[in-house]
């Protein structure tokens, strides 16, 4: 399900807006920083009511991923596409090469000041089609040399920040026997389910595609109907779908400890926060949580590190939810306020030295 929002405020530094000339589809490319480094950000493909909703998205989503960029400590900004099916739309296999070509063309565009990538609904062979018009992609499949989905090590980091809040809130990082509910088993969250499965961890999960069920009922989970498991009790309630689902409502009705999931912008306004700390509800910031991917994907595109080097620091980000969570204790402000805080100070610190 996707949210109408309303479009938020502009502080980018370029947005490329077209209708694809092979595909006829709407296609938005939103370059919000590059202070410190080439933007990075997937290309999402999805379906939206009007082109408005696929631009905020866009908008959105590249303001979240230069938080995510900066608190991970990349040298990389935030950007990111999309490309606007209409409700109820397929493609065929013609029309999404076209598509992927199309938006190829809007990448380059920026010359190299924004990288793409796999998203939600994209697929490391679409980024091999974008690969034909620009060169200013990564994730490419694994068997043309590339460094192929990234679902695994963003499933990593939300897997060691889950073990952060747990302790938090329950006093150990184990997840055995704690009661977790995943909305989304896509691939990331389908990741998280089969490991926590694995740890014995009591999992109620969903999905807004109903056939997922078959994945819930061989992990041994409970499958709660879509737009009812924010109402089950949970130690940590883990939003793994699209954004926008923690409204005022969902929250007010949340019978959770915690928040702690991959889901972009799940939180529908701002507040949201607040909201859920007034609850006692605590939040682990999204763009904190799901940077397990991202970090991939720019160390390896930049060879800085081996693989294990790599997937070490993907699992270091348990540390920064913990930093941030005891610098939002200390200072009585909320894990949101204190995760931007700390991209606030690297994007200065980038701005200052750009200029000297």
């Amino acid at each position: 399900m996707t949210h109408t929002l309303p479009l938020p405020d502009f502080t980018h530094e370029r947005v490329e807006v077209m209708t694809g000339r092979r595909s006829g589809l709407f296609i938005a490319v939103a370059l919000h920083s590059s202070v410190l480094g080439s933007a990075l950000g997937g290309a999402r493909l999805w379906a939206y009511p009007q082109w408005s909703d696929a631009l905020g998205d866009a908008l959105r989503l590249s303001a979240a991923m230069t938080l995510k960029n900066a608190a991970a400590g990349l040298d990389a900004g935030g950007g990111k596409s999309v490309i606007r099916l209409e409700p109820g739309e397929t493609l065929d296999e013609d029309r999404r090469r076209a598509a992927f070509l199309d938006l190829g063309d809007a990448v380059e565009l920026l010359g190299g000041a924004y990288r793409t990538a796999e998203d939600v609904g994209s697929t490391t062979d679409d980024m091999l089609t974008v690969s034909e018009r620009t060169a200013h992609v990564v994730g490419l499949p694994s068997a043309v040399g590339g460094s192929g989905e990234p679902a695994g090590p963003t499933s990593l980091g939300v897997h060691a920040s889950l073990a952060a809040v747990l302790q938090r809130v329950t006093g150990s990082a184990d997840p055995a026997g704690r009661r977790i509910t995943i909305s989304g088993l896509g691939q990331v969250g389908g990741r998280l389910a089969q490991r926590l499965a694995d740890e014995s961890a009591l999992l109620t999960v969903t999905d807004i595609n109903p056939a997922r069920r078959e994945l819930a009922t061989s992990l041994g989970a409970t499958w709660a109907e879509a737009g009812t498991e924010h109402l089950l009790p949970a130690d940590v309630f883990v939003p793994s779908g699209i954004g926008g689902v923690l409204t005022d409502e969902v929250i007010d009705a949340l019978d959770a400890k915690a928040v702690c999931g991959p889901a972009n912008n799940p939180l529908a306004d701002r507040s949201g926060a607040e909201r859920l700390a007034r609850r006692g509800i605590l939040y682990a910031p999204d763009f904190v949580v799901n940077a397990g991917g991202v970090i991939y994907l720019d160390l390896v595109a930049k060879g800085i590190g081996t693989g294990e080097e790599i997937m070490a620091r993907v699992a270091g980000i348990g540390d920064t939810v913990r930093r941030i969570l005891d610098e939002a204790e200390e200072r009585d402000i909320t894990p949101l306020v204190a995760a931007e805080e700390l991209a606030a100070s690297r994007l200065r610190a980038g701005a200052a030295a750009s200029v000297r």
